[in-house]
């Protein structure tokens, strides 16, 4: 009798992303895309890199339709503490966090808003940044649904795990 088995290869991603090269340290990204009719929408990105100790959330506003400004993205770079906050509203535990990280050329900014309106969707990302020098400020801001946010959770919960050698 033959064995049946499935065969596990590891895990390669696309040509032409951000993981291009990717490592041990750098693991696949975790997207939420929110392109609107509008032009307004955005993408809030996170991705765990291992060998700087962090998980990267990266914003980009809409430029187009289902196309994001990439090159004027938002980059902040999340520690232990962060990433609780995150969790905390994810897991009903506080009705919003916000995250402040101040630098000497700009400060950045990410909220998570929990909202309990049926019309709305139950949650709300906001990434923005202020360059220090002009004075200009950059936001990009995404509703998330409860299967978003699940997902969100189960990926910061495993990098925790991860960060922390567990």
């Amino acid at each position: 009798m033959k064995d049946n088995f499935i065969e596990s290869r590891p895990f390669t991603p696309p040509t032409g992303t951000r993981n291009e090269g990717s490592s041990p340290e750098r693991t696949p990204d975790y997207a939420i895309y929110k392109p609107n009719s509008r032009g307004s929408g955005g993408v809030v990105r996170f991705g765990l890199n291992r060998s700087k100790g962090a998980v990267f959330v990266d914003a980009a506003a809409q430029s187009g339709d289902k196309q994001f400004d990439w090159d004027q993205k938002i980059t902040m770079k999340w520690g232990l503490s962060d990433i609780g906050a995150a969790l905390a509203v994810l897991q009903g535990r506080m009705p919003q966090a916000k995250l402040f990280h101040q630098a000497e050329k700009a400060s950045s900014a990410f909220e998570l808003i929990f909202r309990d309106d049926p019309e709305r969707a139950p949650y709300m990302v906001s990434v923005s940044r202020q360059d220090a020098s002009d004075k200009s400020l950059r936001k990009v801001a995404i509703p998330l649904s409860h299967a978003e946010a699940a997902v969100l959770e189960t990926a910061l919960r495993a990098a925790i795990g991860s960060l922390l050698g567990w």
